[in-house]
């Protein structure tokens, strides 16, 4: 069989996308105890297929897939979708981790993992892409020409828009909600991402990395900077003068 189905009702439904048949079915018993319901594909154009259809909440996505790897199939999701994926990456392969974060890995989890491990990512990530309506949503930010609506879950920058990831919204929110004032990495690891912060890992400057691109940042005009030693500000912007100087 080309998917592994386990009961049908959508709302807490992963997709594992792995050509390991073992790890799905592993995957599918660590899960279930915890409320999800999983599908596997074992290949990659059968795993967009799916990803792609709206029935999962979530995708864990394997970098090495028959067919078509795992970063074609994030970058084929990312063209068309926001679902989340959490991507698997063999242990020590830190260049996955980075291009898969370029591409729009939500998060990422070396093999082979701890379960508990599995679900805590799992979870964390659910609780930043939350819809609408599931908990109280704070008012609209607006920050400079920076635009945040938790409500529609969109960004604005100079009045355009900017598509961002679930975990790229909720670090945009986080700063815009301090700006003006210093968020440390270990509080960003904290909210953002959902677990303990580790000086070895990068995937938080992986992110603001991606969002100050999106919001086309420049050594001259930075809305997100760099407090070396502290973490990162999300600059004030200073009022425009009559002659539109600032």
């Amino acid at each position: 069989m080309d998917r592994l189905l386990i009961r049908m009702n959508p709302v807490d439904r992963i997709l594992v996308i792995d050509d390991d048949v073992e790890l799905c079915s592993l995957v599918s018993e660590y899960l279930r105890p915890e409320g999800f319901q999983v599908e596997a594909a074992h290949e990659g154009k059968s795993g967009l297929a799916r990803a792609l259809s709206g029935d999962h909440r979530l995708t864990i996505l394997d970098v090495m897939l028959p067919g078509m790897n795992g970063f074609d199939v994030l970058r084929k999701i990312r063209d068309s979708s926001k679902l989340p994926v959490l991507l698997l990456t063999a242990r020590g392969e830190d260049v996955d981790r980075i291009v898969g974060l370029e591409i729009g890995a939500d998060d990422y989890l070396p093999k082979p993992f701890n379960p508990r491990e599995l679900v805590a990512r799992i979870r964390a990530i659910l609780r930043r892409s939350r819809a609408p309506g599931e908990a109280p949503i704070p008012e609209v930010l607006h920050v400079g020409d920076v635009e945040l609506d938790p409500a529609t879950r969109t960004v604005f920058h100079r009045g355009k828009s900017v598509e961002l990831t679930s975990v790229e919204f909720s670090l945009l929110q986080v700063l815009l909600r301090e700006a003006g004032r210093v968020v440390t990495r270990e509080a960003l690891v904290d909210e953002v991402l959902g677990r303990k912060f580790s000086p070895f890992d990068r995937s938080i400057d992986m992110h603001v990395s991606k969002v100050r691109k999106k919001l086309g940042d420049s050594d001259s005009e930075d809305h997100i900077k760099t407090i070396r030693g502290a973490g990162y500000i999300f600059a004030l912007s200073r009022p425009k003068t009559n002659n539109g100087t600032r």
